[in-house]
């Protein structure tokens, strides 16, 4: 079920299968998306974009994986006047990673209309080609806001021909403090243009954003009643004093190669995870108090498989995307049902089950009512057993990671690294795990049997003609 909202007046349409064939676009925009592979609509780009087509200014409910960015891609393309080398859509994100990802995917789209510039604009590389690329003409651009605001503020940006503003996952810029730059960023834009907001929640905050800078925006939200789909949903009651043990328990019942345990605080998530590694549980924390740096060490690991339990806090979590993940468990349930939803649909993606686990103590049964009534679905209730931690219990991560002492600064690309692990007497590249690659470092993940192999290879043999410190990860 889709719902769109206008104001109080509430609008309410079952999704039909909607093909792009369909959609008001220029021939070269459907033969751009046709090569892509696209022909059904997504939920949220079937709801969206017609309304986004007609010039609405749109607050839309979506998620990572969900068609997002294409929703507001081929809208603010189908605007463009190519004629024009001054800028007319503008994307703001939160973070560098998403901003790129964002400008990939329009790349993509716009491949075969020619002469279309799309620039991303973010901190962590230099500013100065950035603001000469900007004076040569840009079409699009796409950034964070504080590499926005610097432009702005020099100048080198301007915006008085931009007629499409999009804010992509406005709740993590607001949870990471961006309030006064978006602002500050929006405040340079004409007064008429469209503004698209996507959020992955609609918490009162997101309404005021949407209150301030979007003009009599539409509403349009997907409800994912997770019931009928992949994930398989248990709750446990169990004693407050028993929380930990229950979790434990759990690990070593259903034993996923991959978990995300989500907090309700960062005391909790720190004092869950430090139990768990206590007890020998391959681990790692996702809290609001890590640095940039520190976070792309967890997410790394986590994604490429060298760490089995990522223990998070909701504001952590924003924009997690992490293929086949195997299970997530509550360990407190959230207040809000929509919290719940957004948490579980993190598993079972891309045709693949997940395991959606949650313990509750009585005081809490008011949130699992909540829940039924929210996703329409009675809860499937399960016991725990006591456990005792033991070696038995414990998963040991399939791969391991090594950091390498060279990046991009280096020009070291993904093909580098894997050619000096494959080489003459190197290891297979089916031992070789992904390769994530920053600014001034690398890092590879190997399968856990070949690692002192792999070892072998980077410490002896060289990477783009240059011998790099290697070591094995931190929670390797």
């Amino acid at each position: 079920m889709a719902t769109v909202r206008r104001h109080s007046h509430c609008l309410e349409s079952v999704v039909t299968t909607v093909k792009f064939s369909s959609l008001p676009l220029t021939p070269a925009l459907l033969d751009n998306i046709a090569s892509l592979g696209y022909t059904e609509l997504t939920p949220i780009q079937a709801e969206s974009l017609p309304l986004i087509l007609d010039g609405n200014d749109v607050i839309a409910q979506a998620k990572t994986g969900s068609g997002k960015t294409a929703c507001f891609g081929i809208g603010l393309l189908s605007r463009l006047d190519l004629t024009d080398f001054n800028v007319q859509a503008m994307v703001v994100c939160p973070t560098r990673e998403l901003a790129d990802q964002v400008c990939n995917e329009l790349r993509k789209l716009a491949r075969f209309t020619q002469n279309i510039k799309v620039l991303a604009l973010c901190g962590g590389t230099p500013a100065r080609p950035q603001a000469e690329s900007l004076a040569h003409g840009v079409h699009i651009v796409v950034g964070t806001p504080g590499r926005l605001q610097e432009h702005l503020r020099k100048r080198h940006l301007r915006l008085d021909n931009l007629n499409t503003l999009v804010l992509d996952e406005a709740d993590r810029m607001l949870d990471m403090g961006f309030e006064e730059a978006v602002s500050e960023v929006i405040s340079y834009a004409p007064k008429q243009r469209q503004t698209l907001l996507f959020s992955a929640t609609f918490a009162d905050p997101i309404r005021e954003l949407s209150r301030k800078f979007q003009n009599n925006p539409l509403t349009v939200s997907i409800e994912n009643n997770h019931q009928d789909n992949a994930i398989e949903q248990r709750f446990f009651q169990i004693d407050k004093n028993k929380r930990s043990n229950a979790l434990g328990y759990l690990l070593a019942f259903y034993r996923p190669e991959s978990t995300v345990i989500f907090c309700n605080t960062k005391k909790d998530c720190h004092d869950v995870a430090n139990g768990l590694e206590g007890n020998g549980f391959s681990v790692q924390s996702l809290h609001g108090d890590l640095e940039q740096r520190d976070r792309d060490q967890v997410l790394v690991r986590f994604a490429n498989k060298s760490c089995s339990i990522l223990v998070a806090t909701d504001v952590a979590a924003r924009g997690l995307d992490i293929k086949e993940l195997q299970a997530v468990i509550n360990y407190e349930l959230p207040w809000d049902p929509e919290i719940y939803v957004h948490r579980i649909g993190r598993t079972g993606r891309a045709g693949n089950t997940g395991l959606a686990l949650s313990l509750c103590t009585p005081q809490e049964l008011p949130r699992v009512k909540a829940i039924e009534d929210y996703q329409k679905f009675s809860a499937q209730w399960d016991e725990v057993a006591p456990f005792q931690a033991g070696r038995e219990q414990r998963l040991e991560p399939p791969m391991i990671t090594l950091w390498i002492d060279g990046g991009r600064k280096d020009k070291i690309r993904p093909g580098d690294i894997l050619g000096a692990l494959t080489g003459e007497k190197g290891i297979l590249g089916s031992e070789v795990g992904k390769i994530d690659i920053f600014d001034n470092h690398a890092y590879v993940a190997i399968k856990r049997a070949s690692i002192d192999s792999a070892l072998g290879c980077l410490r002896t043999g060289k990477i783009k003609g240059r011998n790099f410190n290697v070591r094995k990860s931190q929670w390797g």
